[in-house]
């Protein structure tokens, strides 16, 4: 009969905020494991000292390595893993010989502890009940007796080691936020509130619920001072209003439209980058509005996939209302973007006084292209093989067309999480008037990591294989391959 094993929160530090049903489960233990840097005593045993019962046994698992360098083959973290693995088996053999084994969390077990690294290597093999804890930014909430979020209010959770641009992103596309894991980070932090225009309504709370506990805005701590056990509290907008949304000064209405490329910061174009730098709002699908790098006084409007002349609209509103407005797409805004859907709103007579100026952007085609070397060196058409907007019969007339034409054909939009037999399709009517031997070129996420290209032929193409991250570029007759790369030539024999 092996023991159970419990992950128990014993919360931020203030012994009485330690759950009834956390006490009873200590005071009960055959064995305590808490964690402990190298020559430091463990905050969670100091936290629950009182309710040790005599004669329990005590696992201390003390940290290879919490900052700096290790010599450990494996690095930081292969040093972590191995500590992770021989506590991992500490444990078990208690469990094993029939004793039940608390594990001590501050805060809570599952909130950015230790404990879940135990959990992972334990809890398939051994009965493991998990105890809640009071998390550390609940008390530091409590410290500064302000009102975090309310009503519609979103709250958000962030590691301060996070890039400094990501964490100013996130900043600014919340209301509030918790930001943890403080020390050496904390000068990173400051200029990342600064940027997302939230360092006046940050508190930074240092000790919660300790005795040593003490807070202060941000903007008054001196960073040498900042210790591991600190975190900040950013209210909520329903407390302080509109942060930087300010309405600004009436000017003549402009609306830009702007591409931003594949995905690479190097693609951007200076045009582009210097309207974004002088913008106050930025209005787009989610993940092209992320792309763009947070700073003070820039306000982010994100939106789903599909409400493109909504999305426009409410550009429009606000370029209407005199604010320096940008709407972003992938790519080129004026191919298959957003460039379209603002012009199509725009036809609202309301908005006959907003001017629209659209910037361009490098265009997937001409990246997956420059990659496979120049298939687009001739006569070439575009085609989006979604049919959301025009239905497929008009998509297979396209095709037939082309093909017909002997033109290099662009695919975008080959396929999605719902539209999965439109490629197979595509593939056979062209198949009808192309030779099975026809390059192929299949670009994956060019320009970013993950990216991958593929050439093959429209025969060997398999559909099953293609998703919303490819772009196809199939050849016309005369496309070649050759050792230095895809070619389509320039004259006509």
């Amino acid at each position: 009969m092996t023991g159970h094993f419990y992950g128990v929160g014993v919360g931020p530090g203030d012994p009485e905020l330690i759950t009834r049903k956390a006490a009873r489960l200590i005071q009960s233990a055959d064995v305590i494991a808490f964690h402990a840097g190298v020559g430091k005593e463990s905050n969670a045993r100091r936290i629950a000292a009182e309710l040790f019962p005599a004669g329990v046994v005590e696992e201390q698992l003390t940290y290879p390595v919490t900052t700096g360098t290790t010599d450990h083959p494996g690095g930081y973290a292969g040093a972590l893993a191995d500590f992770y693995e021989q506590s991992a088996a500490r444990l078990a053999a208690h469990l094993d010989a029939g004793r039940d084994v608390v594990l001590l969390s501050e805060g809570d077990p599952l909130f950015y502890g230790s404990y879940m690294y135990m959990h992972d290597r334990l809890a398939e093999r051994y009965p493991t009940e998990i105890v809640p804890g009071v998390p550390a930014f609940l008390a530091a909430t409590a410290a500064v007796a302000s009102p975090l979020v309310r009503q519609t209010d979103v709250l958000t959770v962030l590691p301060g080691t996070l890039p400094e641009p990501e964490l100013a992103r996130r900043l600014a596309g919340t209301d509030g936020a918790i930001i943890m894991k403080l020390g050496r980070t904390f000068p990173v932090v400051v200029r990342a509130l600064e940027a997302a225009g939230r360092l006046g309504d940050a508190m930074y709370v240092e000790r919660a619920s300790m005795p040593e506990q003490r807070w202060l805005p941000v903007a008054e701590v001196d960073a040498e001072t900042v210790p591991y056990f600190s975190l900040i509290v950013v209210t909520g907008d329903s407390r302080n209003g509109q942060r930087s949304r300010v309405v600004a000064e009436p000017s003549a209405a402009e609306l830009l439209v702007v591409g931003l490329g594949p995905g690479p910061e190097s693609w951007l174009t200076p045009e582009v980058s210097a309207a974004l730098a002088e913008v106050s709002h930025v209005v787009g699908y989610g993940p092209y509005v992320d792309r763009v790098p947070q700073r003070a006084g820039l306000t982010r409007h994100a939106s789903g996939n599909t409400v493109e002349v909504d999305r426009a609209r409410h550009a429009l509103e606000l370029a209407r209302a005199g604010e320096k407005v940008a709407v972003v797409s992938g790519g080129d805004a004026g191919v298959f973007g957003m460039a379209a859907a603002v012009f199509e709103a725009a036809e609202d007579p309301a908005y006959a006084g907003v001017a629209i100026r659209v910037l361009p952007g490098v265009s997937a085609v001409q990246a997956v292209a420059a990659r496979a070397g120049a298939p687009i060196g001739a006569d070439f058409a575009v085609v989006s093989l979604s049919d959301r907007l025009k239905p497929w019969a008009v998509v297979e007339r396209r095709l037939r067309a082309i093909a017909e034409a002997d033109l290099v054909l662009a695919i975008y939009n080959p396929a999605s999480r719902s539209r999965t037999e439109q490629v197979a399709t595509a593939q056979q009517v062209l198949l009808e008037h192309r030779k099975p031997d026809t390059v192929v070129v299949v670009g994956r996420d060019v320009g970013r990591a993950e990216e991958s290209l593929t050439v093959t032929t429209l025969s060997e193409l398999d559909p099953a294989s293609i998703d919303m991250k490819c772009l196809l570029i199939v050849g016309a007759e005369s496309t070649r391959v050759s050792p230095a790369g895809v070619w389509t030539p320039r004259f006509v024999e």
